[in-house]
């Protein structure tokens, strides 16, 4: 079955906006690579600073090589183009979560 990653991200308030713009800018980059099944970018309601970054890939395999390859290579660039500066994160902390998909269900007649 597939395995869940969700990243824990504490975002400040000032920062929130700066986050939900740099994931919508790169949204795309995460459909092509081999065994991923789904994203979501979860923002937190009331209470807490902390937003999920949830993906669900095939298996473990397709998501360490997304890691290796397009993931790192996203996170090691430059941002700012020819000579620019990477911007500072957003996040002020971050966590990885990981779970195996043992259950699932879908709604009926879909």
């Amino acid at each position: 079955m597939s395995v869940v990653k969700i990243n824990v991200l504490t975002v400040p308030p000032e920062q929130r906006e700066t986050l939900e713009k740099r994931f919508a800018s790169r949204a795309h980059a995460v459909e092509n690579s081999d065994g991923f099944e789904w994203f979501e970018l979860l923002r937190p309601v009331e209470g807490t600073d902390t937003y999920l970054v949830y993906t669900r890939w095939r298996d473990e395999e397709s998501f360490q090589a997304w890691m290796e390859g397009p993931m790192k290579a996203a996170h090691h660039g430059t941002a700012g183009g020819e000579g620019g500066e990477r911007p500072k994160p957003a996040a002020t902390g971050s966590t990885l979560w990981s779970f195996e998909v043992v259950q699932q269900a879908a709604p009926k007649g879909e």
